[in-house]
């Protein structure tokens, strides 16, 4: 067979196999919920209690039907919005407002605002732990996690923290771990007793961002805008596996069910993972989105995602600066994917 014959059969047998592992995991964009309004996205939250979607969009939060993509309510007067945490027994909601340092309390049933609490700056992710009942919020330039009491809606401590904190998790004993952006680092702390335990470097990573854990084997899985997931043993702190993720990733999800590691990146891809045993792991391909799709929420029992979306343009430069991309007018949007 001449050389240039086999060179170009080759070739076409490791497009085909490459398109193959690309499709693997049976996961594609079934539906799209357009959200009305302007403004810039970050975190999308699914609330499992009321099979509702909380968006973060601009000054706002849309809250939507999960199933219908029907906007419901919108969360009016929060400024730079990023996360949203809901606190189902207590049918209220929370949010930080990174443009003015504080957590809007809402009334999750006319959507509210019942109170706002101030904040140390850059309050940025946040969720529940129903353990402790308390809020916690990470913050970025402050460095530390913030403790709110839901009940009494006031700031019940602090955490400090020694870096800017992404992502955090608790596991199912009472321990937290929260990511720290800079230093590449894992610290572990008390929720309760508002403490550091220990920290511990993400070897292998750069610029860690999303954070899931499997309560089962003590496994945290770490995205990183290195192109990789570390997988590290929550116990030690030792990073047991690197993987290779997509582009400028932001969230990370685990199916327990499935053993499936969900990465949300940037570039318009879902890097999927499967977990061959608590130290064993594999790629199995990406899930094609949409460029800016960095965002993600896991619905545990449909196993569904929903990703934050939008077109993107160039905003109008400013003398010596870089022009930075904002989302087109009209563009925004909620991705649903479910399997094939």
């Amino acid at each position: 067979m001449p050389m240039k014959t086999l060179v170009s059969i080759c070739m076409t047998f490791t497009f085909i196999v490459a398109c193959v592992a690309a499709e693997a995991p049976g996961f594609k964009v079934a539906k799209k919920y357009p959200v009305p309004g302007d403004g810039g996205f970050d975190y999308v939250v699914f609330d499992g209690s009321s099979n509702r979607l909380y968006v973060s969009h601009g000054t706002k939060v849309d809250v939507l039907d999960a199933d219908s993509g029907k906007v419901l309510g919108t969360v009016e007067n929060t400024p730079g919005v990023h996360g949203v945490a809901i606190v189902p027994s207590l049918h209220r909601g929370f949010s930080t407002n990174g443009g003015n340092g504080t957590v809007s309390v809402f009334d999750t049933n006319t959507f509210k605002t019942i109170k706002s609490i101030p904040v140390d700056k850059d309050p940025d992710f946040i969720f529940y732990d129903p353990q402790t009942k308390r809020v916690l919020v990470c913050h970025g330039d402050a460095a530390e996690i913030t403790a709110i009491d839901p009940d009494k809606q006031e700031v019940a401590g602090k955490i400090d923290l020694g870096g800017g904190a992404e992502a955090a998790v608790i596991d199912s004993k009472g321990t937290g771990f929260v990511n720290l952006e800079e230093s590449a680092t894992v610290v572990s702390f008390d929720p309760k007793g508002l403490s550091v335990k220990q920290k511990w470097p993400i070897t292998g990573c750069k610029t860690p961002t999303g954070l899931a854990l499997d309560r089962s084997s003590s496994r945290l899985f770490i995205g990183c805008r290195s192109k990789v997931l570390a997988v590290m043993d929550a116990t030690s702190g030792k990073v047991i596996t690197t993987l290779p993720i997509g582009d400028r990733v932001d969230a990370v999800s685990y199916d327990p069910d499935n053993k499936l590691i969900f990465a949300s990146n940037g570039e318009g891809t879902v890097s999927v993972i499967h977990q061959k045993s608590a130290d064993e792991y594999e790629s199995v391909g990406d899930i094609a989105t949409q460029p800016s799709a960095k965002t993600m929420a896991f619905d545990p029992k449909t196993k569904r995602l929903f990703l934050s979306a939008a077109e993107m343009e160039a905003q109008p430069a400013v003398s010596g600066q870089r022009p930075r991309m904002r989302p087109k007018s009209g563009t925004f949007t909620i991705l649903v994917v479910e399997r094939r």
